[in-house]
């Protein structure tokens, strides 16, 4: 079967409103692309990234009509709005294993791998998450995604209560379950994410020690263990429910902070934390440290 991909400079159109164009002349799958090599920022969940130039590639069979997209984008948005677009021929594959190309087995730490479900890991890993395309997104490969999982792999688990504040795949509560945490909640806001987080975890046989739910008020109680992977400016605005969901004496991880961020984060926890030394990669901090015991 042959397959053609038709990509659309956004411009100032929306995104949301193209995609819906595109779905209903039969695309299979619909992608966001920084068209300007602009630098990528994690979204917060439920949000769509969008860059300053960004370009909407729809994948679609071979009896693709093309000019009926068009036209009926320019019916949507009116023609002179519609901005530079292309129409390409793709080699048949396994596009749905495509990415896997480059997601490889990684090493976070001494001890935490992830892996793609097929792939050999080196003998004697001793805790590998195993993902597998579709609704495994967040493999580790962000920075910010990769402090949060050597900080984990550094710390001793066993028997934790955590919680993965803004999960979206989930992987950091796999993590912990994997290295021996009791239970794991996974909060977001975003649907997807938490049907992606049961996924995975089914996939990794920790389940029924993972509870994901879109209910802030549904997470209850204190936990050992708090991770919260989103941006700096939600992580000011939600310190006070964040740090009231952490045990006294508990730990805390923070990421998804670029470093001329790091000291306002730190401010708006520092009078409950106790930070150390924060983790940098590539212009991102991690900050974790243990909650003061009044």
């Amino acid at each position: 079967m042959g397959w053609r991909q038709f990509v659309l400079q956004l411009g100032s159109l929306d995104a949301g409103a193209v995609e819906d164009v595109f779905v209903r002349n039969g695309a299979l799958a619909v992608t966001l692309r920084d068209a300007a090599d602009d630098p990528v920022l994690e979204p917060m969940p439920g949000e769509t990234p969008l860059w300053r130039e960004t370009s909407v590639t729809g994948l679609f069979d071979e009896s693709f009509d093309a000019a009926a997209l068009v036209d009926d984008l320019g019916r949507e948005f009116g023609p002179d709005r519609l901005s530079t677009y292309a129409t390409e021929v793709l080699e048949d594959r396994a596009w749905e294993r495509e990415w896997l190309k480059d997601f490889r087995p990684t090493r976070f730490g001494n001890r935490l791998w992830v892996s793609p479900v097929d792939a050999e890991v080196p003998e004697g890993a001793e805790a590998i998450i195993r993902l597998d395309p579709g609704l495994a997104f967040g493999t580790g490969t962000h920075p910010t995604t990769a402090l949060c999982l050597e900080k984990i792999d550094g710390l001793d688990v066993s028997g934790k209560r955590v919680l993965d504040f803004g999960c979206g795949s989930g992987i950091l509560a796999l993590g912990t379950l994997l290295l021996g945490a009791e239970s794991a909640m996974a909060y977001d806001i975003d649907q997807q994410a938490i049907i992606a987080s049961r996924s995975n975890a089914a996939q990794n046989g920790v389940l029924e020690r993972l509870h994901a739910t879109t209910d802030r008020s549904a997470i209850g109680g204190n936990y050992d263990l708090v991770l919260a992977n989103i941006l700096a400016g939600p992580l000011i605005d939600l310190a006070d429910d964040i740090l009231s969901r952490l045990a006294a004496g508990g730990t805390l991880v923070l990421s998804g902070i670029l470093q001329g961020q790091a000291d306002s984060v730190r401010n708006r926890y520092h009078m409950n934390v106790e930070f150390g030394k924060p983790s940098v990669r590539d212009d991102w901090v991690c900050l974790s440290g243990m909650k003061r015991v009044a």
